[in-house]
């Protein structure tokens, strides 16, 4: 009976697959046909991301059909801060629908996995229906959580990296290059979600912006401290004509600083931390070990 309903659990998904397939099989033609602008030249992939293959590449044109249909009818999706957060996360080319798409999958799947586990195992139908509910709710927020993982790491790994960066703009400026000609000098050298946001921070210079306007884009996709005190930074040597190289000098013995008490504040959480699992895990285990005999002993002898 079990075998059975697994089966069907089965057939069921792979119906629902199939539907959801045949739903964006237009917009797949689409993109097939847009995905072919890059044999002239004109490629639109980044360099962060590759194009989706073996199972993402058959999940996201159906999370992103779901994804639409439901936010369409339903406006499930605040779209504008989704999109930053996919900026932040550096998914560029990930729509904030298939986000949706995934979150109404794993609010889906999850619960059906969950239920045919109950069924294997035999457990109570009141226990089984309560907890389907909490594995629904935590299969929605999964993807929006990877999501804000990903971005905070990111934006970690771009703050730890403006240093090296601003060291490399004072030697190349102070060397005579301007300071379009230095980001771009330093986009092609530096590797790194950092990279990243230069080489964007130079293409939109080649469209047209000026260095200033790409800098404050580049904030609005990495709002961290760093990033919003160098581009500040760049605004007023632009705009009172200051030494740029002196100012970008003294922007890295500050981030330093910086850098420098974030990991003092870090190191004074440690014992904070670390207070949990050594009352949980090692305390006990010491006790075990110093007062065991003793406790032993001392029963022996109140039984004797």
């Amino acid at each position: 009976m079990i075998a059975v309903l697994l089966v069907g659990l089965l057939l069921i998904a792979a119906a629902v697959a199939l539907f959801a397939r045949a739903l964006v099989a237009p917009r797949l033609r689409a993109a097939d046909t847009l995905s072919k602008i890059g044999r002239y030249g004109f490629s639109t992939v980044a360099e962060s991301e590759t194009a989706p293959v073996g199972l993402r590449g058959f999940l996201d044109p159906a999370a992103l059909g779901i994804g639409r249909m439901f936010t369409d009818r339903l406006k499930l999706l605040d779209e504008e801060r989704l999109r930053k957060q996919l900026l932040t996360a550096g998914m560029y080319h990930t729509p904030p629908r298939t986000i949706i798409g995934y979150s109404l999958l794993c609010a889906v799947g999850f619960p059906t996995i969950w239920i045919a586990f109950a069924i294997a195992v035999g457990l109570k139908p009141a226990l089984a229906i309560i907890l389907m509910v909490f594995i629904a709710a935590a299969g929605w927020l999964t993807p929006g959580f990877v999501v804000q993982r990903r971005a905070e790491a990111r934006l970690y790994r771009v703050d730890r990296a403006m240093p090296e960066l601003i060291d490399l703009l004072v030697v190349t400026v102070e060397a005579g290059l301007s300071i379009a000609g230095a980001i771009q000098l330093a986009g092609e050298r530096m590797r790194g979600p950092l990279g990243e946001e230069l080489r964007i921070v130079i293409r939109e210079q080649q469209m047209g912006l000026t260095p200033v306007q790409a800098l404050e884009n580049m904030v609005g996709r990495c709002p961290t401290p760093a990033v919003e005190s160098f581009v500040r930074a760049m605004m007023q040597g632009q705009a009172l004509g200051f030494s740029v190289g002196q100012i970008l000098r003294t922007l890295a013995v500050e981030m330093r600083k910086r850098r420098r008490a974030s990991a003092e504040q870090q190191a004074q959480k440690a014992p904070i931390k670390m207070l949990f699992p050594l009352i949980f895990m090692i305390f006990p285990a010491m006790f075990v070990v110093l007062l065991g005999p003793a406790l032993v002993s001392v029963f022996h002898a109140l039984k004797g």
